[in-house]
């Protein structure tokens, strides 16, 4: 595949005999240490000022859903004392250690606008000027960009529309009525975090139920299973889950949410939380359902997911899908666009973290062996 630059692209940049990867979140990181490692060299363009920039506005008591000791990156692991799902202060300061421990050349405020093939390099239009690389690995992250459907009637609604990215503090709940879309990780997240606040009535519409599991049984944390998990047959891995769902939390069909920290779960039990439909529509006093109920929250948190924002920066390529997300993940890419790569673009059981670090390693395996 050949790609004319247009005319705003002025200058031929030096080619950089190596890689650029674009993004400085966990898998960038971890995929730069990778390239580093293996001789490979390497630039990392970050869009942000900083590290670890969206875990500075998530809100204040998040944290991790992965246990720490699978949640480090090469090299550098959290401090003796963190807890065993660490808070988001822990994580920020796991990247900024990172970093300094292996000097990675990060350069801070390039902002990559969009890539071109030029058939033996990619040729970047970046905020500061054009960049060249044979290899550009993206790594700007699955969730770049909060989603939140276009509902109708959305923008004549009274109350308040939240993306879960912006939950900001449980306590700012406190005697309102909510309405959680989403019944996945972030959507249990704020509804774990809201049952301990004298809330309003809460609401959760769950299209799909979850693959809900405990942090704990007893005192194991259950994330330690991960990697066992992730080699069983995507079938067997599922039972298992449901299996554990149900010896832990009990028939929570029973409390209309399909099968698929535990305090939402106890709420949902209790009442506080009443699980419904899909929403249907929004009025201005309301919210209509997909079975015609209505209900009148005063605010709506929508966890309904991200999108990667990577349609201007790849999109004429023809390598992502409908959502928006790339068709080729870690050391697998399009033999048509060599030295394209993407990481950290699919959820993984094992976590973000160690998914990085084997996604990382196998990108710069694949390009150490092209260079032989």
């Amino acid at each position: 595949m050949e790609a004319e630059i247009s005319s705003d692209w002025t200058g031929e940049p030096a080619i950089l005999e190596g890689a650029i990867v674009i993004g400085a979140g966990a898998a960038g990181l971890a995929a730069a240490y990778a390239l580093i490692e293996a001789g490979i060299a390497t630039e990392i363009l970050e869009r942000e000022g900083r590290l670890a920039e969206p875990w500075h506005h998530r809100h204040e008591n998040l944290h991790l859903n992965t246990h720490r000791d699978l949640s480090t990156l090469p090299g550098v692991s959290f401090p003796q004392g963190t807890p065993a799902f660490p808070h988001r202060s822990a994580v920020i300061r796991l990247f900024n250690d990172f970093a300094q421990t292996h000097r990675l050349p990060i350069a801070f405020g390039v902002v990559v606008e969009e890539i071109d093939f030029r058939g033996d390099h990619w040729l970047l239009k970046t905020s500061t000027g054009p960049r060249a690389a044979r290899h550009v690995v993206i790594a700007t992250g699955r969730d770049r960009q909060p989603f939140i459907p276009a509902w109708k009637g959305m923008k004549d609604f009274s109350g308040k529309i939240v993306h879960s990215a912006h939950f900001g503090r449980a306590s700012d709940y406190a005697g309102t009525k909510v309405l959680v879309v989403g019944a996945g990780n972030s959507g249990f997240d704020a509804l774990n975090h809201l049952s301990g606040v004298e809330t309003g009535q809460m609401w959760l519409s769950a299209r799909n139920g979850p693959s809900l599991l405990p942090k704990r049984i007893g005192k194991i944390a259950v994330h330690r299973f991960s990697p066992v998990m992730a080699r069983l047959p995507a079938r067997l891995a599922d039972a298992v889950m449901a299996a554990t769902q149900r010896l832990v939390f009990g028939d929570l069909g029973t409390y209309g949410l399909p099968p698929a920290d535990d305090g939402a779960v106890d709420a949902i039990k209790a009442g506080r939380i009443i699980v419904v439909p899909q929403v249907k529509e929004f009025r201005h006093d309301g919210v209509v359902l997909e079975s015609g109920q209505s209900i009148a929250p005063d605010i709506v948190i929508a966890a309904t997911g991200y999108r990667t924002g990577l349609e201007a920066m790849v999109g004429r390529l023809g390598v992502l899908d409908a959502k928006g997300v790339p068709l080729f993940n870690g050391p697998a890419n399009d033999p048509k666009l060599p030295g394209l790569w993407f990481t950290g673009m699919r959820p993984s059981i094992r976590g973000c973290f160690a998914n990085a670090r084997i996604q990382g390693a196998a990108i710069a395996g694949r390009i150490a062996k092209q260079r032989r």
